[in-house]
């Protein structure tokens, strides 16, 4: 269901947003709409990993001991020295 909303906004915001709509050949009504979509869906506290991320997992194969802290800390002073 459809509702109309009236909105007061900066005549220069509308212009800028108005401008940008019609170069990506969409709405500025659909455009308020996605925004405001995104920004009030629940989200939750994981990260969502990509398929490309999940891909790469499990590439590089490292000791269980393996000290990252301490081997990152002897490349850096390696790196500054």
């Amino acid at each position: 269901m459809e509702t109309k909303l009236t909105l007061r906004l900066d005549k220069k915001v509308i212009a800028s947003a108005k401008n940008y709509a019609q170069k990506h050949k969409i709405s500025l009504s659909k455009m308020v709409e996605s925004y405001l979509d995104s920004v009030t869906k629940n989200k939750s506290n994981d990260i969502e990993i990509t398929p490309l991320v999940e891909s790469l997992s499990g590439v590089v194969k490292l000791p269980n001991d393996f000290d990252f802290k301490k081997e990152y800390t002897e490349y850096l002073s390696e790196k500054y020295k």
